[in-house]
């Protein structure tokens, strides 16, 4: 099974799809992972659960709302 980290090296590695946004969502909230994700790329991280305010926080920082 493909992983969110895989998914987000697939997306970077690709031309067409590098500069797109990425949040990752996920339940891992080790520091490693938050500094391999953001080495890869990611453009914000959200570790489950979170509620509505918080994921709009994150969506309107990629975005600059």
């Amino acid at each position: 099974p493909m992983t969110g980290y895989d998914l987000l090296r697939q997306v970077r590695a690709k031309s067409e799809t590098m500069r797109l946004p990425f949040i990752m969502v996920t339940a891992e909230s080790k520091t490693e992972n938050v500094i391999a994700a953001k080495k890869a790329g990611v453009n914000n991280y959200i570790v489950k659960p979170f509620n509505a305010q918080t994921l709009k926080g994150k969506i309107d920082a990629v975005f600059g709302a």
